[in-house]
């Protein structure tokens, strides 16, 4: 279940979103949360200069690799703009980090591109738990869909 806590950082990751895309970047951010709520480490997408693994989410993977203990990692919560892509799905489980709840789905963010005639990505499309079938994961989260969603429109049509 989504709650009032889990809105307020995924609100922050939105902000992180348009931070990025104001940067010329791709509008993604995410959060790392502790099992205490102390936000310990937050970034956005970094990709524009053609490193395309600068993901938020890859980068918590690696911060809390070498930050946090692996209970640390196990209680933690990942929020974030956009469902993982397979790469930082697999980072996430490799580093055994715990929830995530994202605002929108690949899914989503696929039927956005498809009806603005965007191309696809060079990536395939899967859900966080076809790569980490264990995961524990909640999204999307309605509230937030029409706010991402033009943040990806304003991507594309600059």
């Amino acid at each position: 279940m989504i709650d009032d806590t889990d809105l307020v950082h995924l609100r922050r990751c939105v902000e992180l979103a348009r931070e990025a895309l104001e940067d010329g970047d791709e509008p993604f951010g995410s959060v790392l949360v502790d099992a205490g709520g102390e936000v310990r480490f937050e970034d956005r997408n970094r990709v524009k200069g053609g490193d395309e693994t600068r993901h938020p989410e890859f980068e918590i993977a690696r911060w809390s690799a070498t930050h946090l203990t692996a209970a640390e990692r196990a209680a933690s919560t990942v929020y974030t703009s956009g469902e993982h892509c397979p790469m930082c799905s697999a980072a996430h489980g490799w580093t055994g980090l715990g929830r995530i709840v994202y605002a929108v789905s690949s899914s989503q963010l696929g039927e956005w591109l498809a009806e603005w005639g965007v191309g696809s990505s060079p990536v395939a499309s899967l859900p966080i738990t076809s790569v980490v079938p264990g995961a524990q994961v909640e999204g999307p989260v309605s509230e937030l869909e029409g706010e991402m969603k033009s943040l990806h429109r304003r991507r594309f049509r600059s």
